[in-house]
């Protein structure tokens, strides 16, 4: 049976999705490499290899991502096409979280908010908040150059050290915020801060941002449900951090299971998808 594959490429990290051609999934793989081609040409290779596949079988490639546009219109003799990127993370946030609406947002190197139903896909704003603001700022502060090593270190944080709390400024609520609610990333910054405590204070802030954008996003047009996809989505912590958000504002996060592979499935489905409406 014909393969269709997905393909995400990032700035140093591809990700592929395999489905057949009747909508049956194949398999999933993530390939890092110092530069989009070398990571895309070796995440195709390394994908039908792993799965005892021939290139012969490969009917249809649909890239996506920042790297998308270095291609032609084939790898390795195989047709490619691309796809908007808006349309592909709105079309694997739906198919991941099996919802047939939402609020979905890629949190990338920035992140992007795409909202996604029955009336279509279309991108509603971003913020250069993101897994680079993470990057670069743990950097500088702690001194810790790649994502594992960060999550690690966030992990061991302790966030009271480093932001101030309703709870530090009032003796009571104020209005419908509890004392444990934050009136100030990196408020507070104790004498005795330490390494671990900004890795983590670093990710709160982050997370808070995109969760407050997240909130006024759906109070826009009354959308519960929002899907969070992308690799800041696999952070540990997120869920935590995000479920504080929820509990405020009412609104619903999700992080579906293979979150970092929504832009790549949504890359392969769209194909899958527009072929089965030519029926």
């Amino acid at each position: 049976m014909n393969v269709i594959i997905g393909i995400d490429v990032g700035g140093s990290t591809t990700k592929i999705v395999g489905y057949y051609e009747d909508g049956k999934l194949i398999g999933r793989l993530k390939v890092e490499a110092a530069d989009p081609l070398t990571s895309a040409y070796g995440a195709l290779g390394k994908f039908v290899n792993e799965n005892k596949l021939s290139l012969s079988q490969v009917k249809q490639i649909v890239l996506t991502g920042v790297g998308a546009s270095l291609f032609k219109d084939e790898i390795y003799g195989i047709p490619a096409r691309q796809v908007d990127e808006f349309q592909a993370i709105g079309l694997g946030g739906l198919a991941l979280s099996k919802k047939k609406e939402g609020l979905i947002i890629s949190m990338g190197t920035g992140t992007a908010f795409v909202r996604a139903d029955k009336k279509g896909i279309r991108h509603i704003g971003g913020s250069g908040v993101g897994g680079g603001s993470v990057l670069g700022l743990c950097g500088r502060l702690c001194n810790a150059r790649s994502f594992d090593s960060i999550v690690e270190m966030a992990h061991k944080g302790n966030l009271n050290k480093v932001d101030l709390n309703i709870s530090d400024i009032s003796a009571g609520d104020i209005s419908t915020l509890s004392p444990e609610v934050t009136a100030s990333n990196f408020g507070k910054m104790d004498d005795d801060v330490t390494p671990e405590d900004l890795a983590r204070g670093v990710l709160n802030m982050v997370f808070q941002t995109i969760g407050m954008l997240a909130v006024f996003a759906c109070r826009n047009d009354q959308v519960k449900d929002v899907i969070l996809t992308g690799t800041l989505s696999t952070v540990p912590c997120a869920k935590t951090l995000f479920k504080q958000v929820e509990r405020l504002y009412k609104i619903k996060f999700i992080i579906p299971q293979h979150s970092i592979y929504a832009t790549a499935t949504g890359a392969a489905l769209s194909y899958i998808y527009k072929k089965d409406k030519k029926k």
